[in-house]
């Protein structure tokens, strides 16, 4: 009995330490310069401490996510776009759970979060 709870105890402390399972699709919405909410989506996979994927924007391009990062339920990437003929970077960083990702961002001196639900 003993060593059955401490294999349990051990295996949960696993599943801590390997983080909330990010791979997949996720979207969320915020408010667009107008006041019409935008909708966005990210497509993550994760490669031990590495995070890939792609950002589709309100114009529907895909667009590849660079230097992501996980560690622990914590994820880290940025993403390159054309901006009306000047290159634009975001830098996000938030936290995963089981069914949303905070996301907090910076765009144009302006911070920003946006929280995405795993789509189905």
């Amino acid at each position: 009995m003993r060593y059955c709870v401490c294999a349990i105890g051990l295996l949960l402390v696993a599943a801590f330490a390997f983080g909330a399972d990010v791979d997949g699709k996720w979207t969320g919405s915020i408010a667009g310069m107008d006041g019409n909410n935008m909708t966005l989506g990210f497509t993550f996979k994760a490669d031990g401490s590495t995070l890939t994927g792609t950002n589709t924007g309100p114009d529907g391009k895909d667009i590849a996510i660079k230097d992501g990062k996980i560690d622990g339920n914590n994820i880290s990437f940025s993403v390159t776009f054309d901006f009306g003929g000047q290159e634009m970077k975001i830098d996000y960083k938030g936290v995963v759970s089981a069914d949303q990702i905070k996301l907090t961002f910076e765009m144009m001196g302006q911070p920003s979060d946006i929280v995405l639900k795993k789509a189905k």
